[in-house]
């Protein structure tokens, strides 16, 4: 009996050690099980109708203003329906075994649904598997993985890249400029979303006699983004398009301290951003939709574990444009 007793203390001290190496904010969350068929086929038990659906949100990083709107998107969802104990995971930095460790935590913590942003396409899917063969129902938000899930809410990424590079291309010939190198500084060369804001951004040149360099990576952190920025306006850039918010902000950081020549535009909507719009150390930013996709993502989460088979929908979330004139 009482080595039962002692696996049993054993077995939770590990889960909790688990799930203290993922960082994240929410309330704490009751045990269910998940319902109905997931988009992939596989089946699960029904929940009991008094209990609560337990959801997390797992995102590529805590860094960025961006994900703290798509948590408040997800909690705004969790308080209207009522039937769902929420949390916020995510890792420190953008790191695939980190998201993965975060991944398999919520399994652990028997999680019913995951709101996923993927870091890379590839290298959650394993994780990801394991957690639809324990029952859990996968939706994503922002950047989707090469996994079935039930439902994806995000930007035109493509589309929104290319009214970026159309935002610069316009005010270059403004300011009498046709043709001159344009630096990209992206996130990595593995997260789907950014690199679809980069292929539009370069579409929007094609034909024209501006050159676009090689794109520089500084993986979302706005120090190193403007490292990157500060050497493409060395070498004579007359434009540089960061691909997130990090990215931009360290773009716009050091065109500012390099006099404003440069013209900036990026993606994503911060304070930071917004001030440097303002300033005019930045052309224009994308500002998505973050708080529509986590909010999507809750609801559907929670339809697809009521059963209703969503089909592996992608909802377009929607992007406008910000430039000077909409900042007060």
């Amino acid at each position: 009996m009482k080595k039962r007793l002692l696996g049993a203390l054993l077995c939770a001290a590990m889960v909790g050690t688990m799930l203290a190496g993922c960082g994240g904010s929410s309330d704490k969350a009751a045990d269910t099980s998940a319902s109905g068929v997931s988009a992939s086929g596989a089946s699960t038990s029904a929940p009991a109708a008094d209990k609560n659906f337990k959801v997390y949100l797992i995102t590529m990083d805590q860094m960025d203003q961006y994900w703290v709107n798509v948590d408040a998107g997800a909690k705004k969802a969790a308080a209207e329906l009522g039937n769902v104990d929420y949390k916020w995971s995510a890792p420190d930095v953008k790191d695939d075994a980190k998201q993965i460790e975060c991944i398999n935590n919520a399994v652990a913590d028997k999680a019913d649904a995951i709101l996923l942003a993927a870091n890379g396409p590839d290298a959650v899917t394993a994780a990801l598997k394991e957690a639809q063969a324990a029952g859990v129902k996968i939706v994503y938000v922002d950047s989707a993985a090469k996994f079935d899930g039930e439902a994806t809410f995000a930007t035109d990424n493509t589309a929104a890249g290319k009214t970026a590079g159309e935002q610069m291309k316009k005010a270059l010939e403004a300011a009498g400029k046709t043709s001159g190198k344009i630096g990209i500084i992206n996130v990595n060369a593995a997260t789907a979303s950014c690199v679809a804001r980069e292929t539009g951004f370069r579409s929007a040149f094609e034909g024209s006699n501006f050159e676009i360099l090689a794109t520089q990576y500084g993986e979302g952190d706005a120090a190193k983004s403007k490292d990157i920025a500060a050497n493409y306006i060395t070498s004579g850039v007359v434009g540089i398009f960061g691909a997130n918010e990090g990215s931009t902000v360290g773009a716009g950081n050091a065109i500012q301290e390099a006099g404003g020549e440069v013209i900036g535009v990026g993606f994503d909507k911060s304070d930071t951003i917004l001030s440097l719009i303002k300033d005019g150390f930045l052309l224009a930013t994308m500002a998505q939709n973050p708080d529509v996709m986590g909010e999507k993502g809750v609801k559907a989460a929670v339809d697809a574990l009521q059963g209703k088979s969503l089909g592996g929908a992608v909802t377009d979330t929607g992007v406008s444009v910000i430039t000077k004139a909409d900042v007060k």
